[in-house]
């Protein structure tokens, strides 16, 4: 596997972007996209939109996450001479035996990147790429997403990083930050809105069979309820919390359900998952009309009361407050196909 543009011909070529490539490298990172930008070609008949080459330390083939090789059409090296319009850094992670994910940032890659940020207009990661250009020194001081299952370790890791793990993208000025892998459609359709326009990337997103293309403000949509709790209380809490959600689960029920003061139940949820009692309680309750919202006819009415939020208006202020979207709107884009009526 390898793009699909010759190089032969990238002399006439405006925008040059640059995938790289190397072992473990997620393979959804790196054919995404391009295909998005090939469809880009397809819908405008310009052959001198974009050309995307895939970049590697060698010539030798390279085995992605998935186990499929993919074949690099250049080297870093080769790389390094050219003026390239977008550079474009996926990511790659390793799982523990207790399934914690851990994202991963190659040192000679993260070289690599320093010394391509240098001849590139403008850099973009995709999910958890975040953390190569966080190790290169390129997100210093900037606001930046990446996937939600490796936001607290890039927060950590680099302290200097306003991390948000909500929107689907960031831009700060040149470089951009994408989230959980599908987002980097989300992410390369933003690219082409920058360079194209809104229309022709929308013409794009159709072609993807993309309902539409998702601002950048938008969030990742699922509520994950993480980190995994490392104690049985908590373990029972989380579980309780789920049980009774349609009642009014206040600091002072969770606590005696605990059997701890209301004190301590707060500073064991923000120790545990990093979070108050009162924000947990409101992710439970969206995840949990997230999926019904999705999977059933229910009313807005019936959702909110089975969730927990009682009146309607509260439901759509949890919504727009955390997904920066309505429970009509998200239930119109992400209805399961099978379920429409």
């Amino acid at each position: 596997m390898s793009s699909s543009n010759s190089l032969s011909d990238s002399s006439s070529i405006k925008r040059l972007i640059v995938v790289l490539l190397f072992d473990g490298v997620d393979l959804l990172d790196v054919t995404g996209p391009p295909e998005v930008f090939a469809l880009l070609q397809r819908e405008t008949g310009d052959a001198t939109g974009y050309h995307v080459v895939l970049a590697a330390e060698t010539m030798d083939p390279v085995t992605t996450s998935a186990g499929v090789r993919v074949l690099p059409d250049l080297t870093f090296q080769e790389a390094s001479a050219r003026s390239i319009d977008t550079l474009m850094v996926p990511g790659s992670v390793e799982v523990d035996d207790q399934g914690r994910v851990q994202a991963l940032a190659d040192p000679t890659v993260v070289q690599w990147v320093k010394a391509l940020a240098g001849r590139t207009r403008r850099i973009a990661s995709v999910c958890v790429g975040a953390h190569i250009l966080a190790a290169a020194g390129l997100l210093d001081g900037k606001r930046a997403t990446t996937h939600w299952s490796t936001a607290r370790q890039l927060a950590a890791d680099h302290p200097s990083i306003e991390v948000d793990a909500d929107p689907i993208f960031i831009r700060e000025q040149n470089v951009w930050t994408g989230a959980g892998i599908t987002a980097c459609l989300d992410l390369s359709l933003a690219l082409v809105a920058e360079d194209f326009g809104e229309a022709i990337a929308l013409r794009v997103a159709r072609q993807l069979v993309m309902y539409l293309k998702r601002p950048s403000g938008q969030s990742q949509f699922s509520v994950p309820i993480e980190p995994v709790s490392t104690t049985r209380r908590m373990d029972d809490l989380r579980h309780y919390v789920t049980r009774h959600l349609a009642e009014p689960l206040t600091v002072g029920v969770l606590a005696d359900h605990a059997h701890v003061s209301e004190r301590q139940l707060t500073r064991i949820f923000k120790t545990e998952l990093g979070m108050t009692p009162a924000a947990y309680l409101e992710s439970a309750r969206i995840e949990v009309a997230r999926n019904r919202l999705e999977s059933t006819d229910d009313t807005l009415e019936r959702i909110a009361s089975a969730c927990g939020f009682h009146t309607t208006d509260t439901l759509i202020r949890a919504f727009r407050r955390k997904l920066n979207t309505t429970p009509t709107e998200y239930r119109n884009r992400f209805r399961h196909a099978g379920e429409r009526p």
